[in-house]
């Protein structure tokens, strides 16, 4: 896998309450394309972050329904994926430039 797919399927790091709690498991949150699937998922973060993944889980988030300006929208689907790591391993989120 080149290096534009890598980036492609990997999005951006989620940094939230719960994925902070996570993290000290060594499971760390990322949005993904919706098109990636769990290999590929895998991959990326081995060759971009430079470590060894246990598990990838994903799952389909959908978008809510708000209102904008008297009218009904809907915001996107998005697709988030939680990957475990293996013991001793870590990410450091809070620098990484995805």
């Amino acid at each position: 896998m080149n290096d534009a797919k890598l980036y492609s399927v990997i999005r951006a790091p989620r940094v939230s309450e719960k994925t902070v709690r996570g993290q000290e498991n060594n499971q760390y949150a990322f949005e993904v394309a919706t098109d990636a699937t769990k290999a590929d998922i895998k991959s990326a973060v081995e060759k971009i972050f430079d470590v060894k993944v246990e598990s990838v889980n994903v799952v389909n988030v959908k978008g809510k329904n708000k209102a904008f300006r008297y009218r009904n929208g809907r915001r996107g689907d998005w697709r988030k994926a939680y990957v475990k790591l293996a013991e001793g391993q870590s990410i450091d989120v809070t620098a990484v430039k995805v």
